[in-house]
């Protein structure tokens, strides 16, 4: 099995069309087959169905094309990694992060970290609701903060702290005016939800372990945590939210309810378990070290919410 092999499947499996994946590779349409077909002798299994009017991927091609695309992403990152070293620039880590990061932490473990590695320079980069990965599957960032519960895949991840949930309703709700809820007033409620398709994700917050099965009756999938705001302000759902959006999102129109009896989130440092950076390891310890020395801000995130 060779990298040629795995490109030109992936290309397939991406257009589904064997004269546009040829082009797409600069290569003869039955140079392409003789690939695919070898690949398949080799994995001994079929990839791809293929008829005179269209090419469908097999479930076992569905199974070995994220495989492929993830090698792939992986090698391709060494090899601009070792360049870029090789040519004399400073090492860089990616740091991916989605809304919210690790809260009031999150400034304090990138200084902690400079402190370190000064030569090292560090990106940023912000994820919507879409990946809370926060680049992690995609190979595109080399260590993130995450929010738990949601798919790791092969991550590793270590936890900083777990965050109180809150219900975000708009004023004019009849639940403005209560302190307190439960997980059983709001089942019957619209749900506003940022749009993924990390199923884990999704369940934690429509409250999905609590409905018996059934699915949310009415939910508002939205794209950013602005414009969920917005929906919940406008009174077309209501949304579950971390309690941190009492501080970083406060909104005229919403008012932040404690929920009693909804777990927490849990905010982690994560990367992937084969990651090839060296700097990730003293960024996940960089952020431990802020997380043991600063107890005060921890009490504060981790701390019984006010009613907003």
């Amino acid at each position: 099995m060779n990298l040629r092999r795995l490109r030109s499947f992936v290309a397939l499996a991406e257009e589904l069309h064997f004269t546009r994946a040829a082009a797409k590779l600069f290569v003869a349409q039955q140079s392409l087959s003789k690939q695919i077909a070898e690949l398949e002798a080799e994995l001994g299994t079929v990839l791809l169905q293929r008829t005179s009017r269209k090419v469908e991927l097999t479930p076992a091609g569905e199974v070995f094309l994220a495989a492929a695309r993830e090698v792939l992403a992986r090698f391709d990152q060494g090899v601009a990694e070792t360049r870029r070293i090789g040519q004399g620039e400073r090492p860089t880590l990616r740091v991916g992060f989605i809304v919210g990061a690790a809260l009031e932490l999150t400034t304090l473990i990138p200084g902690e970290f400079a402190n370190r590695h000064p030569d090292a320079r560090v990106e940023l980069h912000e994820f919507g609701f879409a990946d809370p990965s926060a680049g992690l599957a995609g190979v595109t960032t080399d260590v993130a903060f995450i929010r738990l519960p949601s798919s790791t895949y092969s991550l590793v991840v270590t936890p900083l702290f777990t965050e109180p949930c809150v219900a975000g309703v708009s004023t004019a709700h009849p639940m403005s005016s209560r302190e307190r809820v439960r997980v059983a007033d709001l089942l019957d409620e619209p749900i506003a939800i940022g749009r993924t398709d990390d199923s884990i994700w999704r369940d934690f917050w429509t409250l999905a372990d609590y409905r018996g099965g059934q699915r949310v009756r009415n939910l508002v999938e939205t794209h950013s945590q602005s414009e969920e705001v917005e929906v919940i302000a406008a009174g077309m759902a209501c949304g579950i939210t971390p309690a941190a959006a009492r501080r970083y999102s406060p909104h005229p129109g919403v008012r932040f309810i404690t929920i009693d009896d909804h777990p927490g989130s849990v905010v982690a440092v994560a990367h992937r378990s084969n990651q090839l950076n060296p700097l990730v390891a003293s960024f996940v310890d960089a952020a431990k070290a802020v997380r043991d020395r600063e107890p005060g801000i921890l009490l504060t995130i981790q701390g019984a919410p006010k009613a907003g």
